[in-house]
């Protein structure tokens, strides 16, 4: 018997695998004999047991407490009885696993602290690293409380610095926008200066998937057909329905990207009604409405601060977004802005106080006239060369604008006494000016009419005669038969477009706007000097009319920009024509457009489609059914 029991025996150990042999308290030093010490077996309680569990019931926390009790009670026992029996709850040093495949060495701990420090002789485990879950400190006990409560306090702590952090970030947006990386292309201090201010080829730059969809080649003008093409509306401000921006649409830009150059319009209105009251104040024709030349100053004053305030902030975009003003300059109409700033310059020397200064040093005029001469030799030779931005292509009425300032120049350098540098300025401007007058009625880029929010600009086809005639008068002394010509096609503009209501009526409220004020202005002061030629009851009547719906108009919109400005905050919307993608937008083959109309489809048309279909009762619905009925009721 004692045989077949020691055969049964062997014949286990062998089947068994070495993990699951039974161990006997003799082969193992300090294996624990329940038996032999005659002691209760230890019963452990887990933390995930019901009696931990929390409930609603008005006996659940009483439940809780005595079990917590009874647990602690029988703690003491067991260190009273069995000393050896103590637990030790300690936590675990975790072990964060590699993670790639690698192979890590982990040597016997038999082995010595000498062996460690050679080379490892004993045994090796290989350990692969495998994807650990996520997993909330909160619903992971260690044992102890205490540790758990520490774990829950910084576990709540980490929460609130979280909530308090984007909490600031949502206080402060503005800090949020500098960090944005989207807007890194158009920053002039973004790696890529030396990009920014030279044309030399760009070295092409891996994709990341941070990236974004479009790539800003920042070293390559615009090409002029590509603004026509994605740009619409009055100023070629508006993205066309398939075109792409290359910055964030979904959210409201930084200040200075959306803060146009056109902004300058403001300037023009304001320092022009500084020059009409100082002309008010001291013509003859008018001496009898008896202005005050306090006017003169105050108007004076608050342009001076208008356009250094104007200046200020565009000078900022140019330091900050060099691309932005870039884009602004390759663009074909609001490159004839960047005049709007120096015939502002021009508006203040002509309406300087004469309590301030009354004559003006001559070195002035050449400095002011410095950059219209920069700015000339480049437009008007593109206008000329006959390229993609020659004067047939790009042609529209602000265009204007870069050719006022050589006459507001001619009229600021007679009025100081300088005779060649005047002419020369004058006569560029009336060559230009007829060019620009005859292609803008031939209508040569396209035969396509204006946008309504475009015909305000139309009266800029009075700024440029009307300042002309003065300036011609100035010159030559008297305001004689070229001066009257010039004054005289000003008037006929002004009345033709004035008495056109119809154009200008339901149109939204944009910085266009302002391109009422400064020709209207300027008729209103050439209206006066033609008077103390012409003294007449009517011309005196025609004076104060003018000079009366000028200042009101001029009042008018810069109440409305105000309040569009502070109240409203819509004035300056995202500036999507700076915006634009380099490339078109790639056409969608018929194969990407199924895909589209696939991903588009929701549940409910799929339902819609098959109750339908389905429906065999509900013939009336069913086209093919009722098609196949119609044989049949003629044959019959």
């Amino acid at each position: 018997m004692e045989e077949r029991s020691n055969c049964v025996q062997i014949q286990l150990e062998e089947e068994l695998p070495t993990l699951l042999r039974t161990a006997t308290t003799e082969e193992m030093v300090g294996f624990d004999n329940y038996k032999d010490n005659n002691l209760p077996l230890p019963h452990f309680i887990s933390r995930f047991h019901p009696y931990h569990a929390s409930t609603t019931t008005s006996n659940g926390q009483e439940a809780s407490r005595s079990s917590m009790e009874a647990h602690r009670s029988y703690i003491e026992d067991l260190k009273e009885t069995a000393p050896w029996m103590q637990i030790n709850h300690q936590r675990k040093p975790s072990l964060s696993m590699p993670t790639s495949p690698n192979i890590l060495m982990i040597s016997d701990p038999t082995s010595t602290s000498s062996d460690n420090n050679t080379v490892s002789t004993g045994k090796s485990v290989k350990f692969i690293s495998q994807p650990m879950a996520k997993v909330s400190s909160l619903y992971i006990g260690s044992g102890n409380d205490d540790d758990d409560r520490l774990r829950r306090h910084d576990n709540h702590h980490h929460d609130q610095q979280h909530q308090q952090s984007g909490q600031l970030q949502n206080q402060n947006p503005a800090m949020h926008k500098l960090k944005d990386h989207r807007y890194t292309s158009f920053k002039t201090w973004s790696g890529k200066l030396e990009r920014q201010f030279t044309r030399k080829p760009a070295a092409i730059e891996p994709e990341t998937p941070n990236r974004s969809k479009e790539n800003i080649n920042t070293n390559e003008a615009m090409p002029v057909d590509r603004y026509y093409a994605a740009l619409e509306g009055p100023e070629l401000e508006t993205l066309r329905p398939l075109e792409e921006i290359v910055l964030p649409s979904e959210q409201t830009w930084p200040f200075l990207l959306r803060y146009p150059i056109s902004t300058f319009g403001m300037c023009l209105g304001v320092s022009s009604q500084a020059i009409m009251w100082k002309t008010l104040a001291t013509a003859e024709p008018t001496k009898f409405l008896h202005v005050p030349l306090w006017i003169n100053q105050a108007l004076w004053f608050i342009s001076v601060a208008l356009v250094f305030t104007i200046a200020i902030i565009y000078l900022l975009k140019i330091i900050l977004y060099f691309e932005a003003v870039r884009r602004e300059y390759y663009h074909p109409i609001r490159i004839n802005f960047f005049f709007a700033p120096f015939i502002s310059f021009l508006f203040l020397a002509l309406g300087v106080p004469p309590s301030i200064m009354t004559e003006l040093p001559q070195f002035l005029w050449y400095l002011l006239m410095f950059p219209f001469i920069c700015l000339e030799l480049k437009i008007y030779g593109q206008w000329m060369s006959g390229g993609q931005r020659r004067l047939s292509r790009v042609a529209n009425p602000t265009n204007h604008l870069s050719i006022v300032g050589n006459f507001v120049g001619a009229l600021l350098g007679a009025s100081m006494g300088l005779r060649e540098g005047p002419i020369f300025f004058y006569a560029v401007g009336m060559a230009h000016y007829l060019v620009l007058f005859v292609t803008l009625y031939q209508r040569l880029p396209t035969n396509e009419t204006l946008p309504k929010d475009l015909h305000p600009v139309f009266f800029l086809f009075v700024a440029a005669p009307s300042v002309a005639s003065m300036a011609w008068a100035k010159i030559t002394g008297s305001f004689e038969y070229g001066s009257k010509v010039c004054y005289f096609i000003a008037i006929f503009l002004y009345f033709s477009l004035a008495v056109r209501i119809n154009f200008f009526r339901g149109i939204k409220f944009s910085l266009s706007w302002w391109a009422y004020t400064f020709p209207m202005t300027g008729a209103a002061i050439a209206t006066i000097r033609y008077a103390t030629v012409v003294r007449s009851t009517m011309t005196q009547v025609m004076c104060v009319i003018l000079c009366t719906i000028a200042t009101l108009v001029v009042f008018a919109l810069l109440v409305i920009t105000i309040v569009h400005a502070f109240v409203l905050r819509d004035l300056f919307p995202n500036d999507n024509a700076i915006a634009i993608s380099t490339r078109p937008k790639r056409k969608q083959t018929s194969h990407h457009r199924w895909l589209d109309q696939l991903r588009n489809v929701s549940s409910e048309n799929i339902e819609n489609y098959l109750k339908f279909t389905d429906s065999d009762s509900s013939q009336s619905n069913d086209l093919e059914a009722g098609n196949g009925k119609i044989p049949e009721n003629d044959s019959a």
